[in-house]
């Protein structure tokens, strides 16, 4: 008897929630080619991860989350074999060609981009901030003014009590401007390197002091000094390099195969595969 009625209580609990969805998706008909799309391609696994997507539209719960930067698909690089998130970031590196850095010549911010863009309204800077900051977070409209996180370069745990310390927190490239320049960029097109300029994937809120020190460095020359957070670092690096058909040097690889070799099942970031 409590078995049938642990089994009604779960149908009715699924009947509700399907019944959510076919209401958003009756409120939201654009949303039914992305739903295929997203069905279609991703296998049972994806439906899943649908399932929770459509659950946090429904509650509000998501906004900018790790659903568009660290943990969520991407889909395939560009020109690139498409791969799976269950891919470990070693093997991904070795995806990568190997060539020397390009010269700098005619390097500029603005040839990626003039600034932050629009994210439903609001700067995709207070975006990034509010993901990290996650609950924390404090709000006057689209603005952070307060929050807390663990700040992934010093590992340190700060607390943001005022918007004036907020503002010290910097959107840090993970693969830096300058080196993504030099390392395949400048053949690309404007729309492609401003991707690569306003990709979640490629942006983290890191300490000021920490950012100016890495500066356009790559892994060979500039690791965070939290050790805790190095694997992590190195394979966004790498899932950013790989998603946009850039290069890495051998001094660059080696330092990441460094890395890695202490995390060895590190997993790539956002790269999926179809099987």
């Amino acid at each position: 008897m409590l078995g049938m009625k642990l089994r009604l209580r779960r149908i009715v609990v699924v009947g509700v929630f399907l019944a959510g969805v076919a209401a958003w998706l009756f409120i939201n008909p654009e949303s039914y080619e992305e739903i295929i799309t997203n069905v279609k391609n991703t296998g049972a696994e994806g439906v899943s991860e649908f399932i929770e997507g459509a659950r946090e539209k429904l509650t509000g719960e998501s906004d900018l989350d790790e659903s568009s930067s660290s943990s969520g698909i991407t889909g395939s690089s560009e020109g690139g074999e498409i791969v799976g998130s269950e891919q470990f970031a070693k093997d991904v590196l070795e995806k990568l060609e190997v060539k020397g850095r390009a010269p700098k010549t005619g390097y500029s911010r603005e040839e990626f981009y003039d600034g932050w863009p629009n994210v439903d309204g609001c700067s995709l800077r207070q975006r990034i901030l509010k993901r990290e900051l996650g609950y924390s977070a404090r709000l006057e409209g689209c603005n952070v003014v307060a929050g807390e996180y663990d700040e992934p370069y010093t590992g340190e745990h700060v607390v943001l009590a005022s918007r004036e310390e907020v503002s010290k927190i910097q959107i840090d490239h993970v693969v830096a401007l300058s080196d993504a320049w030099q390392k395949g960029a400048q053949y690309k097109d404007y729309e492609t390197r401003n991707k690569i300029a306003t990709d979640p994937l490629n942006l983290l809120a890191v300490d000021g002091a920490a950012n100016k020190q890495k500066s356009d460095g790559d892994a060979a020359t500039w690791l965070p000094k939290n050790k805790k957070f190095r694997c992590q670092y190195v394979a966004r690096q790498i899932s950013v390099k790989y998603k946009y058909s850039m290069w890495v040097t051998q001094a660059e690889k080696e330092a990441m195969a460094r890395v890695l070799s202490n995390c060895p099942e590190e997993r790539a970031i956002g790269i999926m595969t179809i099987q």
